[in-house]
């Protein structure tokens, strides 16, 4: 499996479980301005790891689009981990939901 569908899958994965868990925080401000935060530095630390050629990717296994550095699919795992990862802890009882 390539990265890139890999990549696609866990979104979607991290999508689904958000609606699945009823946590709709797709739907939160604080959810996109905490993610903002988290992609800038997600940019940084990954500009510096392929700019410097400490990680290499195989072109065979991504679509060769770019933010800064970043292959996209560095993007999308990015946001399903933090996504998943938040949904659950919300979901356990992390934070208390405002309705």
């Amino acid at each position: 499996m390539s990265y890139t569908v890999a990549a696609l899958l866990g979104v979607l994965g991290a999508v689904v479980l958000d609606q699945l868990l009823g946590t709709r925080l797709l739907a939160r401000k604080a959810f996109w301005a905490a993610y903002a935060i988290v992609l800038f530095f997600q940019l940084v630390v990954n500009g510096l790891l392929t700019g410097l050629r400490i990680v290499r990717y195989d072109p065979a296994q991504i679509i060769g689009a770019h933010v800064v550095f970043a292959p996209v699919e560095d993007l999308l795992f990015g946001f399903a981990l933090v996504l998943a990862t938040l949904v659950l802890w919300v979901r356990l009882g992390g934070v208390r939901q405002r309705r």
